[in-house]
């Protein structure tokens, strides 16, 4: 049985400094399920990725490092004569790195409900899915739905993080309404403390709800209790990547049945290995590191 099963778009990352007048950058490949499901398989977890990758080189660097991580990506398409995305990351001094989308039209943004095996959602032990991934086109957001609808007719457990990146949405409103009707079909939410007021109808006492608060560290309301976990102290070189990271940890302790204050420690320690390397997933530990 697959432990996770997610579907996204894996991306190629370029990290520079500012690129007017810089003169070397770092290729990477990444995404949101992408780092968290490479995560999850280091931890031990089986893990099934769906998604559409373009005939390029970025999308075969994007296949190799899921084959040698050991994920599941029978359900990975290659597009032909389509591109696979690409982000590129600004680092500047003192603030945050400024980031600038290229994946209109990307071979990730294809992905359709008829991408989804609807069978192999439904004997997973838990589905995830991104905010990210609806934003990409009306297809994808489809298949997002229907990954979901799938899962909840199984009985299987849907992780959604909201992922807000607000580059990919025509609007706030329409992202409150996307966002807001998918974390309401989750069981399991992860968000930051920006992101509360974009799905506030799903913030209800039944709903496991892990909530991101930045140098505050992250809390958890799970059986109407709050548990809370500080934020560890580590040399960030990177903050790109340690969301995912966090979601990852929780997620696998709780496949281990731990309490939720075990699963909030198991994110940070995932979260800090990530801001301590310049790549999302790279420097993520294995199991026996952990």
């Amino acid at each position: 049985m697959t432990d996770v099963y997610a579907l996204g778009e894996p991306l190629g990352v370029v990290s520079s400094g500012r690129v007017r007048h810089e003169n070397e950058a770092r290729l990477d490949v990444c995404g949101p399920e992408f780092t968290l499901v490479i995560a999850l398989s280091r931890l031990g977890h089986r893990c099934a990725y769906a998604a559409r990758v373009g005939d390029d080189e970025l999308g075969a660097r994007a296949l190799t490092v899921l084959r040698g991580e050991g994920v599941d990506v029978e359900d990975v398409r290659v597009v032909e004569g389509a591109r696979t995305g690409m982000v590129l990351r600004e680092a500047r001094v003192g603030r945050e790195p400024v980031t600038a989308q290229y994946r209109t039209r990307s071979a990730g943004s294809r992905l359709s409900p008829g991408n989804v095996p609807m069978d192999r959602v439904g004997a997973a032990k838990m589905l995830h899915v991104t905010g990210v991934t609806a934003a990409l086109s009306r297809d994808a957001l489809d298949a997002v739905h229907a990954a979901m609808s799938a899962a909840r007719t199984a009985g299987v457990m849907i992780s959604f993080s909201v992922d807000y990146v607000p580059e990919l949405w025509p609007s706030v409103r329409e992202a409150e309404e996307v966002l807001g009707e998918l974390a309401c079909r989750s069981h399991l939410l992860f968000l930051a403390q920006d992101e509360l007021d974009l799905v506030k109808p799903a913030l209800t006492p039944e709903r496991e709800v892990v909530v991101d608060r930045g140098a505050k560290g992250a809390s958890v309301r799970a059986d109407r209790m709050r548990y809370d976990v500080a934020v560890p102290q580590v040399p960030v070189v990177d903050m790109a990547g340690a969301g995912e990271a966090f979601a990852a940890g929780y997620i696998s302790a709780a496949l281990d049945g731990l309490t939720p204050q075990e699963r909030l420690h198991r994110g940070a320690l995932l979260s800090a290995a990530a801001m301590t390397s310049v790549s999302d997933w790279q420097g993520l530990p294995s199991r026996a590191e952990l």
